[in-house]
């Protein structure tokens, strides 16, 4: 019975020399600089925040966005809540960070006060950007896929970040622009509430033509067009005459699509069309003309 106690004894003071040792491989300092002081034991308690804070964010983006694509009506408004839910995350692992490393977040920004307070005026336009993209991300006055005009641009969303957004442009060119201009300038969403939009494309023809033989022509185009919306009678083509021009019986055709992006293109295939059908029915598009009156007179000697 004692021989078991003494084996028992010597088990548990091997198992304490174990952790004894465990410890001090733990607590040995890598680094030390005052009062910060870098061991394996913090290192692989930071190695286990950024591990819980990745699978978090996995998870995060499978329950908030799941499977959907940008085409998925829901996605641009999921994407903003995981966004948001993104930067919280990072905040919350940054203060984690500290924690671990003996860092108060209190006593980081007390001491570094006039630091921050330099760089907080160094960089005020980068904050503005920041607080902006909060806005943008709460707010949603702009979504994923939305078309947009600003600064005379016209592009689509493509990713919405904390500083910045990129935009496409119609030549594919991806245009970084500073969120600070959506919050603070004037921006035009063509997509907010609804896709249709309508647009308007000029024709004049010469003082010859009928003008009810040009508004048919016009409309026929406009209707044979695959990317015109003809099933709703709210978003109906139509042709306005507009004005006498100085040369020309000028016409509006006005249609509506729910393809704004690339109404450039529609507009051509339309102009295509239009030229097409003028000719061979006889109507002509008119130069610019300027009547010019010469007066004539004798020369006193």
């Amino acid at each position: 019975m004692q021989n078991k106690s003494a084996s028992n004894l010597n088990d548990f003071n091997r198992f304490d020399t174990d952790l004894g040792g465990l410890d001090s491989f733990l607590n040995f300092q890598i680094i030390h600089i005052r009062n910060f002081a870098l061991t394996p034991g913090t290192i692989i308690l930071m190695l286990l925040v950024f591990a819980v804070a990745w699978f978090a964010l996995r998870v995060m983006r499978r329950v908030i966005i799941g499977s959907r694509t940008e085409e998925n009506v829901e996605y641009g408004r999921r994407s903003s809540i995981f966004m948001i839910a993104k930067y919280l995350l990072y905040v919350l692992t940054f203060v984690l960070l500290l924690e671990v490393n003996g860092i108060g977040l209190n006593a980081l920004l007390v001491s570094s006060a006039a630091l921050l307070v330099g760089i907080g005026m160094g960089l005020q336009n980068i904050f503005s950007d920041l607080v902006s993209g909060l806005f943008l991300l709460f707010e949603r006055p702009i979504e994923l896929g939305d078309i947009i005009e600003v600064d005379d641009i016209v592009g689509k969303i493509q990713v919405i970040k904390l500083r910045h957004t990129v935009v496409v442009d119609r030549d594919g060119v991806n245009l970084i622009v500073p969120n600070h201009k959506f919050v603070t300038e004037k921006v035009i969403n063509w997509s907010l509430n609804k896709d249709e939009r309508r647009f308007i494309l000029h024709v004049g023809v010469d003082y010859n033509s009928d003008p009810q033989q040009v508004s048919s022509i016009l409309k026929a185009v406009a209707r044979s067009n695959s990317f015109v919306i003809k099933d709703n009678p709210l978003y109906s083509v139509m042709v306005r005459f507009s004005d006498f021009g100085e040369s020309s019986l000028d016409f509006e055709l006005i249609f509506w699509t729910r393809h704004s992006f690339i109404v450039e293109n529609i507009m051509s295939d339309m102009r295509f069309q239009i030229f097409a059908e003028f000719k061979k029915e006889g109507i002509q598009i008119p130069f610019p003309q300027r009547d010019l009156h010469i007066k004539s007179g004798r020369l006193n000697n």
